[in-house]
């Protein structure tokens, strides 16, 4: 069963299915590439690097053109020849900050990683570093009995920062293996506030590495996700994003925007309410879907 729900590449391979490809071809495979948000400079890599194929040149069937596509679209996406899998201390704690917009499934993604985590038997902790929105804490709150992990929230409208250090802290001193530090919803416009995401940061390597700085994404903004993908990798250096709501309108063409444009793996996909609707990122995976 398809992970993605795109339908996109049929108009793509509708183009192949041609006698040959004239200009005109090559002018539609550019227009459906951009809807489908891959944006300017990934859309011209993807035809330059078509263009060379010399298969395309000689392609009788759509077979043929799924298979070339295929192999564009995963030599873009696994970058560095890379898994995208986590990056995890052994016998240690791994700490993995997570950021994003208000509105994309942060909590909620980090409520999926704690249960996701809790049932490969890791202990887990989680920081509500989200003091200035009380539903956040309260959403927080409810996965963290759900999974049984522990939840560290400090009061209200409290310094952010002062959470994640005294969960850190927690975290290292129960002998715990992962920390999920979920901060507030930064408005990727407001200097002030990534300032502030900057020192989360920095207080907690003050007591131990953040691990990853993953970047929760909504797939239904398109293009806009590409610009808060490139602010937040300025602010707290990106090391991965989460991608969710595919399950929608998404067109997909963000995930291999993102992988070209910055350099940063998708590493989680997510595209329903329940755990099992986040799923890690599989780059053969996801062409298949998007040519089928």
């Amino acid at each position: 069963m398809a992970l993605f729900n795109f339908d996109f590449g049929k108009k793509l391979l509708n183009v192949f299915s041609k006698d040959k490809l004239t200009d005109d071809s090559w002018n539609q495979i550019y227009e459906t590439l951009i809807q489908a948000d891959l944006g300017p400079a990934t859309t011209e890599l993807i035809i330059t690097k078509l263009k060379k194929h010399n298969e395309i040149k000689n392609i009788t069937e759509v077979e043929q053109a799924k298979d070339v596509l295929s192999k564009i679209l995963i030599e873009i996406l696994e970058i560095d020849a890379k898994p995208a899998g986590l990056n995890i201390t052994q016998d240690g704690l791994s700490v993995f900050l997570i950021v994003g917009v208000n509105g994309t499934g942060k909590t909620t993604s980090v409520g999926k990683l704690a249960q996701m985590f809790s049932l490969t038997k890791k202990r887990v902790v989680l920081a509500a570093a989200d003091t200035f929105r009380a539903a956040a804490a309260n959403q927080l709150a409810t996965w963290a009995t759900r999974s049984g992990v522990e939840l560290v929230q400090g009061e209200e409208n409290a310094e952010p920062a002062s959470v994640a250090f005294t969960a850190v802290k927690k975290a290292l001193a129960e002998k715990a293996d992962i920390l999920l530090v979920d901060t507030a919803g930064r408005l990727h416009t407001k200097s002030t506030l990534m300032d502030e995401l900057e020192k989360i940061k920095r207080v907690i390597e003050k007591q131990n590495p953040v691990n990853e700085v993953l970047l929760v994404i909504d797939a239904t903004t398109g293009q806009n996700g590409l610009v808060q993908a490139k602010i937040f990798t300025e602010a707290v250096a990106v090391t991965g994003v989460i991608l969710t709501k595919l399950d929608g309108s998404a067109k997909g063409g963000i995930v291999v925007a993102i992988a070209n444009e910055l350099g940063v793996p998708v590493k989680f996909v997510g595209f329903g309410e329940t755990i099992a609707d986040l799923k890690p990122f599989k780059a053969s995976e996801f062409a298949r879907d998007l040519l089928n």
